[in-house]
């Protein structure tokens, strides 16, 4: 009996001192791209962006001069806030999950260089191999 009523004098006690921070920081190269998550506009690189779900996160970056990119990127858990541990870990003042992904971007090719002649055969035997 006096287990049960210590675990929830912790339980409600300590609901306040702590809770995870979990961050997702991205960087690009070269900064200053946009960035979409999950079809979401949430800022220019470099940027921290707070999430609540681990798991993976469709990803965008766009930049003027860049070819678009679309990709994914992955927030795995630590040991520690898997479910179990994770009740004890929310009552740690400061306990912080930090992701980092970091992208390339491509340079576009200007459309005076783009080379019709070939982009015309490349689309015209792309046909005939579905056809």
């Amino acid at each position: 009996m006096r287990w049960r009523l210590l675990a929830v004098l912790l339980l409600v006690g300590g609901g306040g001192v702590g809770c995870v921070e979990r961050t997702i920081e991205i960087t690009s190269e070269p900064s200053g791209a946009l960035v979409y998550l999950n079809d979401e506009e949430v800022g220019r690189t470099p940027l921290e962006v707070p999430f609540t779900f681990y798991g993976v996160y469709d990803v965008r970056l766009e930049r003027e001069g860049y070819e678009p990119k679309w990709t994914t990127g992955e927030a795995a858990a630590p040991w520690w806030d898997y479910p179990g541990p994770d009740l004890l870990a929310e009552l740690v003042p400061g306990l912080a999950s930090r992701v980092a992904w970091h992208y390339a971007l491509e340079a576009s090719v200007p459309v005076e260089q783009v080379d019709t002649d070939a982009l015309l055969e490349r689309a015209g035997a792309l046909r005939r191999r579905a056809q």
